[in-house]
């Protein structure tokens, strides 16, 4: 689910929460979103490449800050974990979600995006569509974002603890409170999958949405600081749930008690 937002002259705004399907490959069909985190894929990675290909011994002014920036993340990571072979587990797994979740967010606010496009039909009329639009307000993209790190912070549990010691937090039969803290834990377990994708995708959803008003009520003048503002609010969003992951990972392999 994607958020398509359009204006008119005589219509005013209209929002929809529905993906621009701007082709299929083998019957899959490909919307804008999708399209931008490919590219936002490719501007990551060729980047990365040209970093590493770039490394000196003596470092210049970029690569200083850039080492500064990965070692104060590193130790973060390792402080909040505890322990050094910990953070060099999960720290490329933290970075990469924070790198990605930002790169999407600030690519989406780039000039081009949602204006560079076409004409066709969509949901049952003719309309433009762009080929690019705002990864995060599709609500597939911040589920899939989702289910990574769920299935990272659950797997992370088992292989530090054990199948049977890890799952001992959720199924407690020990007692009757702790059989019910258990179910507790067990729900609020599974509302991560909820909580982490509506808080990116709400976030980002409101924020473009902001923007577009601005846009159509008072142009050139009031975007500028929103746009700015977005550009914060995408670095926390990812900073958040690069976090939060690892804050919830860090629950995940501490002993049952």
């Amino acid at each position: 689910m994607a958020v398509e937002t359009a204006h008119a002259a005589g219509d005013g705004i209209a929002i929809h929460l529905a993906p621009e399907i701007v082709g299929y490959a083998f019957g899959v069909p490909i919307t804008n979103t999708l399209i931008t985190v490919w590219f936002v894929m490719v501007i990551v990675l060729v980047g990365a490449f040209l970093f590493k290909r770039n490394i000196a011994l003596i470092p210049g002014k970029g690569q200083a800050a850039m080492e500064t920036l990965v070692g104060g993340a590193f130790s973060y990571i390792k402080d909040t974990l505890g322990s050094e072979k910990l953070a060099n587990k999960f720290f490329p797994l933290i970075l990469t979600i924070f790198i990605f979740v930002l790169a999407i967010n600030w690519v989406g606010l780039l000039p081009g995006v949602t204006s560079i496009g076409f004409y066709g039909e969509s949901h049952g009329h003719e309309k433009f569509i762009p080929l690019l639009y705002p990864g995060n307000t599709d609500l597939n993209i911040t589920i899939a974002f989702a289910i990574v790190a769920f299935f990272t912070i659950e797997i992370a549990g088992v292989l530090m603890l054990g199948f049977v010691k890890y799952a001992g937090k959720f199924i407690n039969f020990k007692s009757p409170l702790g059989f019910l803290i258990g179910i507790i834990e067990l729900i609020s377990e599974l509302a991560r999958l909820v909580s982490f994708s509506f808080r990116l995708f709400g976030n980002i959803f409101a924020g473009k949405t902001l923007i577009l008003v601005a846009l159509f009520f008072v142009p050139y003048v009031v975007p500028v600081p929103l746009l700015a503002f977005e550009i914060f609010v995408g670095f926390i969003q990812a900073f958040i749930f690069a976090t939060l992951t690892l804050f919830f990972i860090k629950l995940a392999i501490e002993e049952p008690h």
